[in-house]
């Protein structure tokens, strides 16, 4: 397991488990866990997840987030592994990042349970971990660290650093202005299928991205241990838009696949993790992904 007892955490976790929260609309995510029940009311809608989050404004919520956020308590051993997760994405990009013709500025990664009300609109915890572009926000509800070693297969501790520093990979992209161009194609796509294949490659990428910086975790920090790598190239299996259809619907559907299918994750994730180096993330450039 990835060795990250003892080590510095962030200072830009936000705990708001436990906080009522009002019951808006709720949304949809663009994030790594758009669980069974998310992608199956998507089939049916025909409505691309990130287009939600980019779209839906949030209305006004009486009783939403009652109660200042704080830090995680010192002694919540998971939380914490978060903190020290998300502290070395922020070392990483920070490094990274001017190479691209950017500064990084740390986001927030934001602990819920249950419901959370974000600048993208409301979220429950079955979207599971999201990226919001309004608010520069990760937003995780651990519960999906359960759901991703029992109901997905994917155990072990950087199974869960894979789906932090994915979230963080679309961060990075928003950061680079990807995700802006990304909804303008998507806007202007002449077809839904057009509109999905730009998501696929935004996610794809930030699969890629989040290898980047398990390379540097493994090269520089020496922090991963035998078998993370494939605890994360699991779990990037066990997402993909394709296992997640057969287990909602019984069947597979291409032309509807708004992450990428298992073997494409895995293989992007691989790119960027044999490589260290964000260049070798351009899916938009590929022709064939």
């Amino acid at each position: 397991m990835v060795q990250w007892r003892g080590r510095q955490g962030s200072d830009n976790v936000e705990d708001r488990r436990g906080m009522s929260v009002g019951r808006g609309a709720m949304i949809g995510g663009g994030g790594i866990g758009t669980l069974v029940i998310i992608l199956a009311v998507s089939l049916l809608t025909h409505r691309n997840p990130l287009d939600v989050l980019s779209q839906v404004q949030p209305a006004p919520q009486a009783g939403a987030n009652s109660g200042p956020a704080g830090a995680p308590p010192a002694n919540d051993e998971q939380a914490q592994f978060v903190s020290v997760i998300l502290k070395d994405t922020e070392d990483v990009w920070t490094q990274l990042l001017p190479k691209l013709g950017a500064q990084y500025s740390d986001p927030h990664l934001v602990l819920f349970s249950d419901a959370v009300d974000s600048a993208c609109g409301m979220a429950d915890a079955a979207v599971g971990p999201f990226y919001c572009s309004r608010d520069q926000k990760v937003y995780l509800d651990m519960s999906f660290f359960r759901d991703l070693s029992q109901r997905f297969g994917a155990p072990g501790e950087f199974a869960r650093a894979y789906v932090i520093a994915h979230e963080v990979g679309h961060h990075v992209q928003n950061l680079l202005g990807i995700s802006a161009k990304v909804q303008q194609y998507e806007q202007a796509a002449r077809s839904k299928e057009q509109a999905n294949a730009y998501s696929v490659r935004l996610e794809l990428q930030a699969d890629c991205f989040a290898g980047v910086w398990a390379n540097h975790e493994e090269n520089e920090r020496h922090v991963i241990d035998p078998g993370d790598i494939d605890a994360a190239l699991q779990a990037a299996s066990s997402i993909g838009d394709d296992r997640l259809q057969k287990q909602a619907q019984g069947r597979v559907v291409p032309e509807s696949f708004t992450h990428g299918s298992s073997e494409q994750r895995v293989r992007w994730f691989r790119a960027g993790y044999q490589s260290g180096d964000p260049s070798s993330c351009d899916t938009f450039g590929s022709r064939g992904i």
